[in-house]
């Protein structure tokens, strides 16, 4: 897929990303592992470690035919971005999209959603993620149009944006 900013890409992943990958992962987890002050730095890194393995292995097993990219900022790993473009025959599905804090809130995000919202506009397709409620990320979904239409245990949210004429 080509985005429309010319200084982000996207590329598949490779076995050698795994490193980057965990980092990625364990950033989107920073808050909640400040709330287990009694946890060492090492008990962190192996749970953080142990569910990157378990989430990124039922990724790879549940997702047959996504896309599993790396986000690249003027050739600098920045993210990872997983995409299914025909989720269960339903629609396009965003898996994960995550991006490390030193780039957030720098319109990546908004730039590389618009251009998945093209996409499913072009393939006549809902786009949607799951979300948690508390994720400061929803104001996005929203602001884009996603609109919720499903919650999990009223910490998931499923979000859905569809092309209007």
């Amino acid at each position: 897929m080509k985005l429309t900013n010319t200084a982000l890409a996207l590329r598949p992943i490779t076995s050698k990303d795994a490193p980057f990958l965990r980092e990625v992962y364990a950033s989107t987890r920073e808050a909640e592992m400040e709330r287990v002050p009694s946890w060492t730095d090492l008990m962190k890194k192996e749970f953080l470690n142990s569910q990157f393995e378990a989430q990124h292995n039922y990724y790879q097993k549940n997702y047959i035919g996504a896309y599993f990219w790396v986000i690249e900022f003027e050739n600098k790993t920045i993210g990872r971005l997983y995409l299914h473009e025909n989720f269960q025959g339903l629609g396009m599905r965003i898996i994960d999209i995550s991006i490390l804090p030193e780039f957030r809130n720098r319109g990546f995000g908004q730039a590389i959603f618009k251009d998945l919202m093209n996409r499913a506009a072009d393939l006549e397709r809902p786009l949607t993620i799951h979300v948690e409620a508390v994720n400061p990320a929803k104001n996005l979904y929203t602001r884009l149009g996603f609109k919720k239409i499903s919650e999990t245990n009223g910490v998931y949210h499923l979000m859905e944006w569809k092309h209007t004429i």
